[in-house]
């Protein structure tokens, strides 16, 4: 078996800049590509996203033919259609809450973990928390790669599950612009909290 081995590194300034100071919600693009070789590197940082017993409920679809933008835009809010048209890649995200189908090669130490989800009544809402920890993380793995991410939640999901994920085992969480930044993709960086009022001792 090999073991990890962890170094005392930490990411430069300029990382940090990258993934947290300096980011920012983008709302527009450039109408530079969003290849699919990106969005593999994306994927492969972003997988190693940790999730109870190694579930990894999150689903994407990469939207990219225009009849799948048109059907996705005409399930968003007004305040999204316009930005999604025009982004050049777009991702649905999704909690698939099948997801212990997969644990027999997932999780294979533990034999019983997909029975053990099989009847479970909180599995659907295991699926959304874990999924939306991964959704965090491909934000990061999004600006990693030097795209900048545009992540919304207005609109009518059930319309979008039933457009993207007919199965009917997957529950949209988000759509996620991805692109180059525009020159105008920023508002004004709103304020914070401040560390005291969010972490407290015990």
């Amino acid at each position: 078996m090999s073991t990890q081995t962890f170094r005392d590194d930490i990411l430069t300034d300029e990382s940090r800049d990258l993934l947290f100071h300096n980011a920012r919600t983008a709302n527009s693009f450039t109408d530079e590509p969003v290849t699919d070789e990106q969005l593999q590197a994306i994927y492969d940082l972003v997988k190693w996203a940790p999730t109870s017993m190694n579930i990894q409920p999150l689903r994407i679809v990469a939207v990219r033919t225009p009849q799948a933008r048109q059907t996705l835009v005409d399930a968003l809010s007004d305040g999204n259609k316009a930005k999604t048209l025009a982004a050049p890649l777009t991702l649905v995200v999704a909690a698939d809450t099948e997801f212990h189908e997969n644990l027999p090669t997932q999780f294979p130490h533990f034999p019983g973990a997909k029975d053990l989800f099989a009847d479970n009544p909180e599995r659907d809402q295991i699926a959304k928390m874990n999924a939306t920890l991964q959704v965090g993380y491909l934000i990061l793995g999004i600006r990693a790669e030097g795209l900048a991410a545009g992540p919304m939640t207005g609109g009518d999901f059930a319309q979008v599950d039933a457009d993207f994920f007919p199965e009917g085992t997957a529950k949209t969480l988000a759509v996620i612009n991805v692109g180059k930044p525009a020159d105008n993709a920023w508002m004004d960086r709103l304020p914070r909290l401040a560390y005291d009022e969010v972490v407290r001792t015990a």
